[in-house]
């Protein structure tokens, strides 16, 4: 009985998400309330409740249930050799995501409180912290990695944004392009085999690429690797 059970929740809980992203879809944030949904899913509403806690719960459901899809079915390839060439294809679907999505995009980005993101979000800046990693390992990183990872992150979802916000005959076709280069001139380096590179550029590319490998040697002590950090952080900071 109790698997029973089990499997009527979760049967329950697809209807509900698979109605709440229609009605998303359709009308926004404003369209999925729980009368709708619950008459859109051919449940009661005391089942939205018990399943999703409140609203937002269900809200966040579908904000995760849409990103993940989009995900599968976008990022099947797997990664290339230029993790440059990986980051600058992971922005191209960030804004695809919201142009397509656009109720689902605002959701994750545009409609939560201060201080607070949605799952998906959190999702999806884990995706770019993956992204920035591979160009901090490579030696092409000339910022920190945080500083890159939160650079990304508000250049792009800033211009997924404006972009939403824009009727489609007013949009600039190349703003995305443009803003995207100049995020990766900002964060990336050459490889390392080009001639003559930027003063100081080296110091900072090696010094954010030797703290991204260090987790992987045991031949510190945590109180000498926490130290190294500390060293690196502030070459890569002054240098960058």
């Amino acid at each position: 009985m109790e698997n029973d059970d089990v499997t009527a929740a979760d049967g329950h809980r697809e209807r509900i998400v698979a109605a709440a992203a229609r009605l998303l879809a359709e009308g926004g944030a404003d369209a999925v309330s729980t009368r709708a949904v619950s008459a859109a899913a051919g449940v009661q509403p005391p089942t939205i409740y018990r399943l999703f806690g409140d609203k937002q719960g269900l809200l966040d459901a579908v904000v995760a249930h849409g990103f993940a899809s989009y995900l599968a079915d976008k990022t099947a390839a797997a990664p290339t050799d230029d993790p440059v060439e990986d980051l600058r294809a992971g922005w191209d679907l960030h804004v695809g995501l919201g142009l397509a999505n656009p109720a689902l995009y605002l959701l994750m980005y545009g409609q939560q409180p201060p201080g607070a993101s949605s799952p998906a979000a959190l999702a999806a800046f884990d995706v770019l912290a993956g992204h920035i990693r591979r160009i901090a390992e490579a030696g092409r990183l000339r910022v920190p990695e945080d500083r890159a990872a939160a650079l990304v992150h508000a250049a792009g979802s800033g211009t997924t944004l404006a972009l939403i916000a824009t009727p489609g005959e007013r949009r600039d076709p190349e703003l995305s392009h443009a803003a995207r280069e100049a995020v990766l001139a900002a964060i990336t380096a050459d490889a390392p085999s080009t001639p003559e590179p930027e003063p100081g550029a080296g110091a900072a590319a090696a010094a954010v690429t030797l703290r991204a490998v260090l987790p992987r040697t045991d031949a510190l002590t945590a109180s000498e690797s926490a130290l190294l950090r500390e060293w690196l952080d502030r070459i890569a900071g002054q240098a960058s």
